[in-house]
């Protein structure tokens, strides 16, 4: 009886270690994903002050494009709201857009059931990644007023330097999602 009352224990320390990782992976999963989203989302401003420069709009939508907002702020903000700290957060200079995020639980193992586990904090970290849904089709006429389209998927927005407030929704001109390590 008493075997089996220490192997219970035992399953205990380990289901509540899961639990901690699990917790622990979504905190860093929606950290670079604060983090992704605050950068695509600042870059509206920078956009609007190029949205006439042909080669800013050939490099932002066709090219790799690296980012220019550490949105790392947003992710330790993320973080707490997921019982989550100690956050590791760097933009990737890998050729991607997006960050990698790495945090410590808040919350400790609370048995120490298995020797050395009391108090341990699980880890977790995410990658997450901005990525164009566009293509930027430059304007055959040089001399014309738009630049050119952006074509997203099947809509096509003709940029017109006299009406920019039809300019889509950060969100739909790029997609912000978790990526492979």
């Amino acid at each position: 009886m008493a075997g089996l009352l220490f192997l219970a224990l035992v399953f205990f320390a380990f289901g509540e270690a899961d639990v901690r990782r699990n917790g622990a992976q979504s905190a860093a999963d929606a950290s670079a994903l604060a983090a992704a989203q605050e950068s695509r989302d600042q870059l509206e401003v920078d956009l609007r002050a190029h949205i006439l420069d042909r080669a800013y709009l050939t490099h932002l939508f066709n090219g790799p494009f690296p980012g220019t907002y550490n949105g790392c702020a947003q992710a330790s903000r993320f973080a707490a709201r997921n019982d989550a700290g100690d956050v590791d957060c760097a933009m990737l200079f890998d050729g991607r857009w997006g960050f990698r995020v790495g945090v410590r639980s808040n919350k400790g193992m609370s048995a120490n059931l298995v020797p050395g586990t009391e108090g341990k904090r699980a880890e977790a970290d995410a990658v997450s990644v901005v990525k164009s849904r566009c293509k930027f089709i430059p304007n055959p006429d040089a001399t014309g007023l738009s630049p050119g389209t952006v074509v997203c998927d099947s809509r096509v927005w003709v940029i017109n330097p006299k009406d920019l407030a039809l300019m889509p929704d950060m969100s739909d001109l790029f997609s912000v999602r978790l990526a492979e390590r």
